[in-house]
C-alpha cells in the first residue's frame, strides 16, 4: 500500500496575516516575509515561567519570612552552607554549572532558531498573508501525482525543505523510463506547489520483490 512518509491526519496548508514586512511586492521569493515560519514556544516558555515562579516565590516567602523575625528555611540555611564550603572544583559544583550552562544553550538556541519545520513557505501573492504548506500535504501531492505515471505500482515521499525522495515500486515498463516519466512530472508537481524554496527532487525506482 502506498503512503507518503511523515503524512498526518488532516495536513492542511498554514495561513497567517503578518504585522510587519508587509510592504513586500506581491510574488516576491526572497523577502524576509518568506522565511520560515517562527513557533511560538509555548512549552518552552511555560516551563521556564513556571520553574523562576516557584523558584522566586520560594525565595520571596523565606526572605519575607527572615524580615518578619523568623529564622531561615532550612533548605536555604543548607543552601548557602554548600555554596560557602563547597571548592570551584567540586564534582557536584562542576555538574551544576554544567547542568545550568546546557540549559542556558537550549533557550538561546530556542530563541534564535524559528522551529515549525513541518511548515514550508509559499511564495506570496499577496502583500498582507503568509502561506506554509505542511509536508505531510506535500507529500501526499507528490505521491498521487507520482501514481498517475504509467508503470507506479506504489509510491512513498518524504518532503524537507531541501529535498523531496520518492521511492517508488514499478511492476511494469522498464525502469528507466518509469524514471525519467517521473522526473518529469514531480518537477513540474513541486513547481506547482508554490513553494518559496522549491526542494531538490531525488527518484528511486525499483521492481518488485520476489514472493517466496
Amino acid at each position: 500500500m502506498s503512503e507518503p512518509g511523515g503524512l498526518q491526519g488532516g495536513a492542511v496548508p498554514v495561513l497567517e496575516k503578518p504585522t510587519q514586512d508587509t510592504d513586500q511586492a506581491p510574488g516576491g521569493g526572497g523577502g524576509p516575509a518568506n522565511h520560515r515560519f517562527w513557533s511560538a514556544r509555548r512549552v518552552p516558555a511555560t516551563v521556564v515561567a513556571v520553574l523562576l515562579l516557584v523558584v522566586a516565590g520560594a525565595f520571596l516567602y523565606d526572605v519575607t519570612a527572615v524580615r518578619a523575625g523568623r529564622p531561615a528555611m532550612a533548605w536555604r540555611r543548607e543552601l548557602a552552607r554548600q555554596l560557602a564550603e563547597r571548592p570551584l572544583d567540586d564534582t557536584w559544583v562542576l555538574v551544576g554549572a554544567g547542568v545550568a550552562a546546557a540549559l542556558g544553550l537550549w533557550l538561546i538556541v530556542l530563541a534564535l532558531t524559528p522551529g515549525l519545520r513541518d511548515v514550508l513557505p509559499m511564495r506570496r501573492t499577496h502583500p498582507d498573508v503568509r502561506a506554509g504548506l505542511q509536508r505531510g500535504a506535500a507529500a501526499l501531492v507528490l505521491r498521487d501525482r507520482a501514481m498517475e505515471v504509467a508503470g507506479v505500482q506504489s509510491a512513498r515521499v518524504r518532503t524537507g525543505r531541501r529535498r523531496a525522495d520518492v521511492r517508488v515500486v514499478s511492476h511494469f515498463r522498464d525502469l528507466d523510463d518509469v524514471h525519467a516519466d517521473l522526473e518529469a512530472v514531480l518537477t513540474d508537481a513541486i513547481h506547482g506547489l508554490g513553494l518559496t524554496r522549491s526542494p531538490a527532487l531525488s527518484v528511486h525506482v525499483r521492481q518488485p520483490g520476489k514472493k517466496g
